[in-house]
C-alpha cells in the first residue's frame, strides 16, 4: 500500500509540473504575442517611404522593403512569399502614385486580410506627361509626341510622373501622410509620431533650401540625364533635364528623337551624362560616347544598393550626393 500511495503521489506531481509547464508555455506565448502589439510592423515599397516610416515610427515601428536592393520600382513584381508577408503585416505603405504597377491587384488580392493599405502620394499633385513634352520643344525638339517608343510588355504610368519623392517639398506630403496612418493604427503614441513628423519635415524643408541654393548660382539649368525622373526639379527648381529613356527606362527613343537629344546636349554644351545607379542603359552610353562626355551618377532614390545598406545611407545623405552631382554638372 505504501508503494502504490507513494507512486500515486509521484504520478500527480509529475502531472501538476506538466501542467504547470503548460501554462507557462501558453502564459509566455501570449505575452509574447501582446509584446509583439506594441510594435506594428509596416511593408513599404521605394526607399524613401521606407526611410520616412522608420525616422517617425522610431522604435514603435518595424519597417521593412518588400523590394530588393538595386530593384527596379517600374518593373517590379512580389513573389507569393512577399504577398504573405504583406498580409500579416500591420500596414503597407505605397506611393500610389503610379509607379507600382502591382499594388492595386495586391490590395484587392488582401482585401480581407487585417492588413492597412495607405497612399502616401494621396493629395500630391502629379505632373503631366504633356510637361515634359513642352520643355523638350522649348528646347527645339521636332516631336513625334515625344511620349518614347513602347513595346507592349513595358509598365505604363499613364499621363502622370510618379517620382514625387524627389522633390523635398512634395515628400512633406508623403511623410505627413505616413504619419496620419501610424497614428491611426497606434493612436495611442501619436504625439511621438507627430514629434518625429515634425522633425523630418524640418530636414526636408533644409534641403529644399540646399537645392535652391546651388541652383540660383548655376550659369546654367541643363542636365542630360539616361531616365526622365526629374520633372519635379524642373518644376520646383528650374533645372531642364534633358533625357535619353521616358518615364519608365524600358521608354527608348527612335533614332529621330535620339539624334535631337544629341543636337541639344551639344548646344547647351553639356559635358556629363547623369546615369542612375540601378538603371542601365546601351542607348545613354551611346550619346556619352557621341558627346565625349564624363558619365556621373544620380540617385532616383527607388531602391538603394547594398553598398549603400552597409553603409547605413538614408534618404538625406543620397540626396545630398545628387545635390554634389548636380552642381558638378551644372558649374563646371
Amino acid at each position: 500500500m505504501k508503494k502504490s500511495a507513494l507512486f500515486l503521489t509521484l504520478i500527480l506531481l509529475l502531472a501538476t509540473a506538466l501542467f504547470g509547464c503548460g501554462n507557462n508555455e501558453k502564459t509566455n506565448k501570449s505575452d509574447a504575442k501582446e509584446g509583439s502589439k506594441k510594435q506594428l510592423t509596416v511593408y513599404t515599397t521605394i526607399f524613401p517611404l521606407e526611410d520616412f516610416t522608420k525616422k517617425i515610427g522610431g522604435d514603435l515601428v518595424n519597417v521593412k522593403s518588400i523590394y530588393p536592393p538595386g530593384a527596379d520600382a517600374h518593373t517590379f513584381e512580389p513573389t507569393s512569399k512577399t504577398m504573405v508577408e504583406i498580409a500579416d503585416g500591420d500596414a503597407f505603405i505605397y506611393t500610389g502614385v503610379g509607379i507600382e504597377g502591382f499594388a492595386e491587384k495586391a490590395e484587392e488580392s488582401l482585401k480581407n486580410e487585417d492588413v492597412k493599405f495607405v497612399k502616401a502620394g494621396e493629395g500630391v499633385e502629379l505632373l503631366s506627361n504633356e510637361h515634359e513634352e513642352h520643355a523638350h520643344e522649348e528646347e527645339g525638339h521636332e516631336h513625334e509626341e515625344h511620349a518614347h517608343e513602347e513595346d507592349e510588355h513595358e509598365h505604363d504610368h499613364g499621363d502622370t510622373d510618379p517620382h514625387v519623392w524627389l522633390d523635398p517639398v512634395l515628400s512633406i506630403k508623403l511623410a505627413e501622410n505616413i504619419k496620419n496612418a501610424l497614428a491611426e493604427l497606434d493612436p495611442n503614441n501619436k504625439e511621438q509620431f507627430e514629434e518625429n513628423y515634425e522633425a523630418l519635415k524640418a530636414d526636408l524643408e533644409n534641403l529644399d533650401k540646399q537645392f535652391t541654393a546651388i541652383i540660383e548660382k548655376a550659369p546654367k539649368k541643363e542636365i542630360l540625364v539616361s531616365h526622365a525622373a526629374y520633372g519635379y526639379w524642373q518644376k520646383r527648381y528650374g533645372i531642364e533635364q534633358i533625357s535619353v529613356l521616358g518615364l519608365s527606362p524600358t521608354q527608348e527613343p527612335s533614332q529621330k528623337q535620339l539624334q535631337n537629344i544629341i543636337e541639344t546636349a551639344k548646344k547647351h554644351n553639356i559635358k556629363y551624362v547623369l546615369f542612375e545607379s540601378n538603371v542601365s542603359s546601351k542607348i545613354s552610353d551611346i550619346v556619352k560616347n557621341e558627346l565625349h562626355a564624363e558619365a556621373l551618377t544620380l540617385h532616383n532614390l527607388e531602391s538603394i544598393s547594398e553598398k549603400d545598406v552597409k553603409n547605413n545611407e538614408d534618404y538625406f545623405s543620397m540626396m545630398e550626393k545628387n545635390i554634389k552631382t548636380i552642381e558638378k554638372a551644372l558649374l563646371h
